[in-house]
């Protein structure tokens, strides 16, 4: 008996080892795939929930793979199904698609030249954010695991969301919108995945937090109603740009004088402040748009209870009036703790324990944040930045000067099977 027990745990592990030098023989293979489908993506950014292009591009890849192909979830979403030739639960893996509203400066010969319109402001488009990046390790994972359909147990949802940089005014999208319209059911999904490559992390590590590891998001805007009057005379009116200075001071002490910091991070920023046409007129109001960071649901609910006390009381003790709304934003980007530390071994096992690393939270928001409020989730980082670049000189997401390495790629792909078949592995019925 115990020589069978033997010949059948040797037999397993011959195997499993067979399994995974298949899978590493095919990941291997789709790096450079990888990395063309990335640049294409990159020459050709599209804004939130105008990605029809690269929404085709996904649709026609997926399709070629043989799997159930949704489009037009949330405007310009797809989705693909693949379901394993054996029982198991439904994994999601999801990989955002949009661009932002930067003209690149990057040297690279695929840098995007493509113009658009941005609040009525002409602009360039670019990939900024690494976006490019995630669609093609995601469509490279389901390249990898559509060859083994027959090992899989269970079921792969491939998720391309489309608007995660919000969508344009009076627009819905969005991981809300994909959620709202059913993208986790049908079936439905027992876990979620995600990744976001970073520009500040050296290529080929991984980081990770158990809990929140991204703020809740709240846009506000804030309207100052004043008296206009010639700027000669500010004696003759009600200035609303200096009432709004004092509701910006007055706005920072919430942070610095009431908020527990030592208990977890918070951030409250004025981003856009207009009001008045020249310069010796003041003018009748202001209006300020800003954001608000928080980790806590408590610290979130305080901050806001004491904007909105406080914003209207700061404008009437010099003669003025202001209003403030509070958008309900992007929740806290929570990663499930069990799921977390029983997937740690996973991102160990592809990158190397040495590369894996626990950090704090980020005041950074994502609306992956909406899968998890739905389902168990994971989201982590996958570094993107060349090692011969010291963290301080590399450039921000969100900027012109935003680069990737893309010798990391190949990691995004390695670990995104790994999650898949190692969960599937462990909750297999």
């Amino acid at each position: 008996m115990n020589k069978l027990i033997l010949l059948l745990l040797l037999t397993t592990s011959v195997g499993l080892q067979a399994q995974n030098q298949k899978i590493d023989k095919y990941i291997n293979a789709i790096e450079s795939k990888v990395i063309d489908w990335r640049r294409g993506f990159h020459e050709n950014p599209e804004l939130s929930n105008r990605e029809f292009k690269t929404a085709e591009k996904i649709a026609k890849h997926l399709k070629s793979l043989g799997l159930e192909v949704q489009t037009g979830v949330a405007h310009t979403g797809v989705v693909g199904i693949l379901k394993g030739d054996k029982p198991g639960p439904v994994v999601a893996l999801r990989a955002d698609i949009d661009a932002l509203p930067v003209t690149e400066r990057t040297p690279v010969p695929f840098a995007s030249k493509v113009k658009s319109e941005y609040n009525g402001i002409e602009t360039g488009v670019m990939h900024a954010c690494g976006h490019d990046t995630h669609i093609a390790i995601l469509m490279g994972t389901a390249e990898v695991l559509s060859k083994i359909k027959k090992d899989i147990k269970g079921t792969v949802k491939f998720i391309f969301q489309p608007a995660e940089e919000g969508t344009p005014p009076g627009e819905n999208g969005g991981a809300k919108m994909m959620v709202e319209e059913g993208v986790l059911k049908n079936p439905d999904v027992d876990a979620i995945f995600g990744l976001h490559i970073s520009a500040g992390m050296n290529v080929n590590h991984i980081s990770y937090k158990p809990a929140g590891i991204m703020a809740a998001s709240q846009r506000f805007v804030v309207k100052v109603k004043g008296k206009q009057t010639h700027g000669s005379r500010p004696w003759g009116g009600i200035d609303p740009i200096v009432i709004s200075a004092q509701i910006i001071n007055g706005l920072q002490t919430i942070i610095s004088r009431d908020t527990e910091l030592t208990k977890e991070a918070a951030v409250i920023t004025v981003g856009l402040i207009r009001g008045g046409v020249r310069s010796n007129i003041i003018p009748e109001e202001v209006e300020m748009i800003g954001t608000i960071r928080t980790l806590d649901y408590d610290m979130q609910k305080k901050l806001n209870d004491e904007m909105k006390r406080r914003v209207p009381a700061i404008a009437k003790a010099f003669g003025g009036d202001a209003t403030i709304e509070i958008d309900s934003g992007y929740p806290i980007t929570y990663n499930d703790v069990d799921l977390t530390a029983q997937m740690l071994p996973s991102l160990q096992k592809a990158a190397g324990k040495e590369n894996v690393h626990l950090i704090n939270a980020i005041t950074g928001a994502e609306d992956f944040s909406y899968f998890q409020k739905e389902v168990p989730g994971l989201y982590f980082f996958l570094g993107g930045k060349p090692v011969d670049v010291k963290p301080e000189d590399a450039a921000s997401h969100h900027t012109p000067d935003f680069f990737i390495d893309e010798s990391g790629l190949k990691l995004g792909v390695q670990t995104f099977v790994n999650l898949t078949l190692d969960y599937m592995d462990s909750h297999a019925k």
